[in-house]
């Protein structure tokens, strides 16, 4: 069974521009074979400008010895979970150890998401900062082989 992510750009910015589309499939590293795994769908509400893990690899059943790893993280800012999205508020997504150096992928402002590869291989952990101490609400899910 495969899993398909796809994606449909369109835009009125420049006339000749028209739609973008595209779709594809979920694959383990470096290989055709589609990932089988995923930690389940979730929706987790902060409150805090705290950095915190969001995905944290060594509490789920990822092996994180491997030396190639293919995962998918998806991740949208769902406002205040109560219907109201603050496009003013957003959280901030990181990539790496907690306690250590981590890469800042970007900001997700209420009613953004993401789709993003990362390697689950020395507990590469997706850490998330609010911009607020106010309610907002994440839903995520990770496809990983």
């Amino acid at each position: 069974m495969a899993t398909t992510a796809a994606i449909t750009l369109t835009s009125d910015i420049m006339s000749s521009y028209g739609s973008y589309t595209k779709t594809m499939t979920l694959t383990k590293a470096g290989a055709l074979t589609d990932i089988e795994e995923t930690i389940g769908f979730s929706r987790r509400k902060f409150a805090a400008t705290t950095a915190t893990d969001l995905i944290r690899m060594a509490d789920e059943l990822v092996d994180t010895t491997a030396t190639t790893t293919s995962a998918k993280v998806y991740i949208q800012n769902i406002g205040d979970g109560k219907g109201t999205i603050d496009k003013a508020t957003y959280v901030t997504v990181s990539v790496g150890v907690h306690d250590g150096t981590m890469q800042e992928i970007g900001r997700l402002y209420g009613g953004d998401w993401t789709l993003f590869p990362v390697t689950t291989v020395d507990g590469q952990d997706v850490v998330v900062a609010p911009s607020t101490n106010d309610a907002v609400v994440l839903e995520y899910t990770m496809f990983y082989e």
